[in-house]
């Protein structure tokens, strides 16, 4: 744990180096994404910096565990992302040639009175951001991370870049509204910034809070011994889930592009959480009927519409596809959670 921390806080001091590398600022670097991101940032030769918030400094052992092997490798910059000052100071260190704002409250929760915290922070922090780099460095290229949630209740499927959004959650609500404010800094003030609307995209470094990963680490707790069942909602829900290393490449091509626009990235297919569930525990050798148990609390009211997304832009534009099946993803999340689980077994015999 020293040495964990020791190293973070090495990121955080090292100055800043005039090299002719691009240089990337990535918001939000020790979630998925950023972490996925900052490694091909990485092998792309880039200098890569992120913002994380301060308490991820303090609390790098549960905060940080994405990006531990990269600390020696990319600066870290502690940031108030509801706070402009912060994040003026932040931009006036880096002047990113590139920006990934990735960083964002991200459950998905249907109880708009619990979620008016996240609705200021993703908001504000995309404002802060945004005017930031106005300030700074107006000539950097930007990506924002939107989302399939901005569709919510969609009138039509699959979902592409002309769909009208009609969110649902208060997640889904902000990332509207940073879209929109995204879209006004692009076309008011010239920037060179686009939008990805990604939908649901997985991996072994999914937070705990979301149903895939839940899946997962239930499976891996009752190989191990310690639990004997799964609780969860609608099984007949259904996701059109990608991989979390194919998105980040979307990512990045999306700003290699002279012309910025935005972009759906997505498989185009759907699973329901049933399948997801029988894959699962099938790849541990085992059936998911004994285990798997409904539980009401889990049920979303809101959920009615598919979320299935058309991809065929960026497909057409870029060339880009995903490369993992989702039978692949699945297989990955098990043999990581099962794996992890075993190796933080103790032995009865010592």
């Amino acid at each position: 744990m020293r040495q964990f921390g020791a190293l973070c806080l090495a990121s955080r001091k090292r100055p800043v180096q005039n090299t002719k590398k691009r240089r990337a600022l990535i918001t939000g670097i020790s979630g998925q994404d950023g972490s996925y991101l900052a490694e091909l940032l990485l092998e792309k030769g880039y200098e890569v910096h992120g913002l994380v918030r301060r308490v991820a400094i303090e609390d790098p052992r549960h905060r940080m565990w994405r990006i531990k092997h990269l600390l020696g490798d990319i600066e870290l910059h502690s940031v108030s992302f509801e706070s402009h000052p912060s994040l003026y100071k932040a931009m006036k260190r880096v002047q990113p040639d590139e920006c990934y704002h990735l960083a964002a409250e991200s459950f998905v929760s249907y109880a708009l009175g619990d979620e008016f915290a996240a609705l200021n922070s993703n908001i504000n922090g995309t404002y802060h951001v945004l005017s930031s780099i106005q300030d700074v460095c107006p000539q950097c290229r930007v990506y924002f991370a939107a989302s399939s949630e901005m569709f919510g209740e969609a009138r039509e499927v699959p979902q592409n870049e002309d769909t009208p959004f009609y969110p649902r959650s208060a997640y889904g609500i902000s990332k509207t509204t940073g879209y929109h404010l995204a879209r006004i800094y692009r076309d008011t003030y010239g920037f060179h910034i686009t939008s990805g609307i990604l939908f649901n995209h997985e991996s072994p470094r999914r937070g705990h809070e979301f149903v895939t990963r839940k899946i997962t680490h239930h499976v891996a707790q009752i190989v191990t011994g310690k639990a004997d069942k799964l609780p969860l909602g609608n099984l007949e829900a259904r996701r059109d889930w990608g991989h979390a290393a194919d998105y980040v490449r979307a990512m990045w091509l999306m700003l290699q592009q002279d012309q910025p626009t935005d972009y759906v990235v997505a498989t185009g297919q759907t699973h329901s959480v049933r399948q997801f569930c029988e894959l699962a525990f099938s790849a541990a050798g085992l059936d998911y009927q004994d285990y798997v148990v409904a539980d009401p609390r889990f049920f979303r009211t809101a959920e009615k519409r598919e979320l299935r997304g058309d991809a065929s832009k960026i497909h057409r534009l870029l060339g880009w596809k995903p490369s993992y099946q989702f039978e692949d993803i699945v297989k990955e999340m098990v043999q990581h959670d099962i794996k992890t689980a075993k190796e933080n077994t103790p032995n009865p015999a010592s």
